[in-house]
């Protein structure tokens, strides 16, 4: 199938019209129009239903939706892979969850530009859903996140264990109210443990849903929150937090994910890079 097709058939369901699709890609209606209906005369279905209002995908459209984001994704990789940087060997596309960036992914980044610089690296922040879908897909060669649940064609393997533990601004004296806690989106398992371990703690005032920033914020303003407990140990020695004396820790794990095809050879190197990256 010719990718702008696939391209195409894309931007009218972005915009919701053929007109829209067709300013945005700078071609014409009856451009779009010829491209829509190859592709219909090539799945023998339509794809769009035509109205004054603009273009909804049918039944078979919709089904079609999900093949043509991956056709274009795993284009785009074999342009990159294609077109390698000089002196490099090969490319490695890499995503990982928001809240793993700092500093895991980081120091990642910086052990693969001193130790494997002969990899050239793309990397992606996704939803934990969005990542496995693309791993299994191809277009991800390796994803980072904290939930693993188990795929077809996919290896996931531990990276570090590690506790969330609730903390609170200092001095520790200082009556704290229940409105000052925050409450972190660390995914469903914690939710639901957290409303085990806390069943009659009213709902959080202020919610955020990336660590670093709710960190940032009880910094700025006092207050309590769980966190990462390697992330929150230079604040805990310089005493600017303090841990919550008998409350509950959480296991929190991170897991390296990546096809079961996968190259042996990039993957034991990026293994080796997130492991010393992961190193407390």
């Amino acid at each position: 199938m010719d990718i702008g097709v696939a391209r195409t058939f894309l931007e009218v369901v972005k915009t919701g019209s053929f007109v829209g699709a067709a300013n945005n890609l700078h071609l014409t209606q009856t451009a779009v129009s010829a491209r829509i209906r190859v592709l219909e005369e090539q799945l023998d279905r339509p794809v769009f239903i035509r109205n004054k209002a603009g273009a909804k995908l049918t039944p078979a459209g919709e089904q079609f939706l999900r093949f043509a984001t991956t056709l274009v994704q795993v284009w785009a990789r074999a342009q990159r892979a294609v077109a390698l940087p000089p002196g490099r060997e090969t490319v490695v596309t890499v995503g990982a969850e928001l809240s793993l960036w700092s500093p895991l992914l980081r120091h990642w980044l910086l052990w693969m530009r001193r130790e494997c610089a002969e990899i050239a690296v793309s990397t992606h922040i996704e939803t934990s859903d969005r990542l496995m879908e693309q791993v299994q897909d191809g277009t991800l060669d390796v994803a980072v996140l904290y939930a693993a649940p188990s795929r077809p064609g996919v290896i996931a393997e531990l990276l570090f264990e590690e506790k969330l533990v609730l903390v609170r601004t200092t001095p520790a004296n200082g009556p704290l109210a229940p409105e000052d806690h925050v409450r972190i989106d660390w995914g469903e398992e914690f939710a639901a443990s957290y409303q085990a371990a806390f069943p009659d703690q009213p709902n959080a005032v202020v919610s955020i849903s990336y660590g670093p920033l709710a960190l940032d914020y009880i910094l700025e303003t006092g207050g309590s929150g769980y966190f990462r407990k390697g992330f929150i140990r230079p604040y805990l020695e310089e005493g600017r937090l303090a841990l919550v004396p008998g409350s509950p820790e959480f296991s929190y794990s991170a897991y390296m994910v990546h096809s079961t095809k996968a190259d042996a050879g990039v993957m034991d190197r990026v293994r080796a890079g997130l492991h010393a990256a992961a190193a407390p």
